[in-house]
């Protein structure tokens, strides 16, 4: 996702949006060890969305 469309969500469905992404690296490293990974170019997109949506998140909970 794109950083303005992550502002734009509320706390709560940031926080689903961080545990749905760490769910899908955790079944994409699962698969990676059996070697039946279709599109392994997703661990790196959903690594950065993990660190941008807590980045966001470290950023509203600073402004309080």
């Amino acid at each position: 996702m794109k950083v303005q469309e992550l502002r734009n969500l509320s706390n709560d469905e940031l926080k689903a949006s961080l545990d749905d992404t760490k769910k899908k690296v955790y079944d994409l490293n699962f698969q990676r060890k059996y070697g039946r990974v279709e599109k392994p170019h997703q661990y790196r997109i959903w690594k950065k969305d993990i660190a941008r949506v807590m980045t966001i998140l470290k950023e509203r909970e600073n402004e309080k």
